[in-house]
C-alpha cells in the first residue's frame, strides 16, 4: 500500500521585491524604490491566464519584500497586498500571504481574504543579528515569534519554518522547533513546518556553502520527535536535487513538498520540478503524490463563510485524494 505525500499547486504573486532588510543570503530583494509595484490590472491578467491552465492552480501565494512599518508607504503597500488577495479570491483562487512581520491589526484584516498565512522563523538565536541579519531589523527573533502567537490568537492557519545553514548550531534547530511546538500546543494553528536548506544564489552577498541536503533526513527525524503529529514537515524538492535523498527525507518523516509552481521566487536559481516528474520518482518507491489546499481540513471551521465556500469548492475539485497532514 502506497503512502501519501502532499503538495500545493501554487502560483506566486510578488507585490514588490523592494525590502528594507538586507539579509546577506537573500536572492529576492531589491533596494527600496527600485522595484515597481505589481498593479491590480497586471495581476488580473496573470490570474485570468492561470484559470485556463491544464493543471489547476489552487493556492495563490502573495510573497513580498517588506516596506518599513514607519514608512509613509506602508499603508499603500498593505492595501496592495489586501487587494491582491481580494482579487485572487474573487477569481477562484485560495490566497496565502507571507510578507514579513505584520501588526496585529494587519493580520486581523488579512484573515478576511486569506485561508492561511505564513512567516519563517528561520532561527531563534539572536547571534545571527550580528552576522547574516545585521542589517535586517525585522529578523529580531522575538518579533517573529510574536507573529506566530498572534496568528494563534486570531485563529489563522499558519505555516512557519527553519532556514538551515545560515550560521546557527544544531542546538539552535531544536530550540526553534521546541518554540514552535509550544505555541502550537496553546493554539493548535501550525499546519506545516518547512525545513529549508540554505542554497546559494547569484544575488546574495554572503559567501558561504550550501547546507548539505544529506543532513536533512537526520534533522527531519529529530523534528518529527519534537513536533506534534498534527504538524506536517515540509521540504522543498527543488533544494533536494538527489532523488534518493528526497526519498530518504520522506522516510525520515517529511510528508509535504510545499507549493509547486512555475518559479521559486525565494530561490530563483533552483527551478521547481514538475509534479509529473516528481511522481516518476515517488511512485516506484511507494509514494502517492496528491494535491492539497493551503488550508488543512481541521482548520476549515476557522474560516469566514465566504472562505469556507471557496474552500469547499476546491475540496470537491481535488476529491478523495486531497488530505490533511496526517
Amino acid at each position: 500500500m502506497s503512502q501519501t505525500v502532499t503538495y500545493s499547486p501554487a502560483y506566486t504573486l510578488v507585490p514588490t521585491y523592494e525590502c528594507f532588510n538586507r539579509c546577506t543570503y537573500c536572492n529576492f530583494r531589491t533596494n527600496p524604490g527600485k522595484s515597481p509595484w505589481l498593479t491590480l490590472v497586471e495581476a488580473e491578467e496573470i490570474l485570468k491566464r492561470l484559470q485556463n491552465e491544464n493543471e489547476k492552480i489552487c493556492e495563490l501565494l502573495v510573497l513580498s519584500g517588506e516596506v518599513h512599518p514607519s514608512s509613509s508607504r506602508r499603508g499603500a503597500w498593505f492595501g496592495r497586498i489586501y487587494d491582491l488577495c481580494e482579487l485572487a479570491l474573487s477569481l477562484g483562487f485560495l490566497p496565502h500571504t507571507n510578507v514579513g512581520p505584520l501588526s496585529y491589526e494587519e493580520m486581523a484584516q488579512l484573515k478576511a481574504v486569506n485561508v492561511s498565512m505564513g512567516l519563517m522563523l528561520e532561527q531563534l538565536t539572536p547571534q545571527l543579528l550580528q552576522t547574516v541579519h545585521r542589517q535586517a531589523p525585522s529578523k529580531v527573533p522575538s518579533r517573529r515569534l510574536q507573529q506566530l502567537e498572534w496568528a494563534g490568537k486570531l485563529k489563522i492557519p499558519f505555516t512557519t519554518g527553519l532556514l538551515l545553514g545560515i550560521g546557527e548550531t544544531q542546538a539552535d534547530w531544536w530550540e526553534t522547533l521546541e518554540a514552535i511546538a509550544n505555541l502550537h500546543a496553546r493554539y493548535n494553528h501550525i499546519q506545516e513546518v518547512i525545513l529549508q536548506p540554505h542554497s546559494p544564489g547569484n544575488q546574495q552577498s554572503w559567501d558561504a556553502p550550501a547546507f548539505d541536503p544529506h543532513q536533512l533526513p537526520e534533522v527531519i527525524a529529530k523534528a518529527r520527535q519534537i513536533l506534534p503529529a498534527s504538524i506536517a514537515i515540509q521540504i522543498p524538492p527543488n533544494l533536494v536535487p538527489d532523488s534518493q535523498w528526497l526519498l530518504a527525507c520522506l522516510e525520515a518523516g517529511a510528508r509535504d513538498l510545499g507549493g509547486i509552481g512555475p518559479k521559486d521566487e525565494v530561490n530563483p536559481d533552483y527551478p521547481h520540478p514538475h509534479a509529473l516528474d516528481l511522481r516518476e520518482v515517488l511512485e516506484p518507491a511507494g509514494w502517492q503524490l496528491v494535491p492539497r489546499l493551503p488550508v488543512y481540513p481541521q482548520h476549515d471551521f476557522w474560516l469566514t463563510p465566504r472562505l469556507q465556500a471557496a474552500t469547499e469548492g476546491w475540496r470537491t475539485e481535488f476529491g478523495d485524494g486531497e488530505m490533511s497532514s496526517t
